[in-house]
């Protein structure tokens, strides 16, 4: 009997203390100690990558500004060539009727 009573005492010291233990509460803190910290990983992560979407798409608009600075520049080139030939000629031109306007005609004699 003493053994059997001795079981019974043994149990409950050992109920008793399993039941004071906080490991589940600990279990429980420390899970939503993770999935905070997997939430404010994701939420970093997702700030840099929309940080990089950005610098990215700033570098797309600056390459697109500089090719059509560099096209406008091209067209504005060929237009100043153009219009330089064409005062070359009127100048050109001005020249002949000036210079044939000075130059007697020639004399025919009968």
């Amino acid at each position: 009997m003493t053994k059997v009573i001795a079981t019974l005492i043994a149990g409950l010291f050992a109920t008793a203390a399993f039941a004071q233990t906080p490991a589940p509460a600990a279990v429980k803190a420390e899970a939503k100690e993770t999935k905070t910290a997997a939430k404010a990983e994701a939420k970093e992560t997702k700030a840099e990558i929309k940080a990089e979407a950005k610098t990215a798409k700033v570098e797309a608009d600056a390459k697109k500004d500089v090719a059509v600075a560099k096209a406008e520049e091209k067209s504005d080139k060929a237009d100043a060539h153009a219009k330089a030939t064409k005062t070359k000629a009127k100048a050109h031109a001005k020249a002949e009727k000036a210079e044939a306007a000075t130059t007697p005609a020639p004399v025919t004699t009968k």
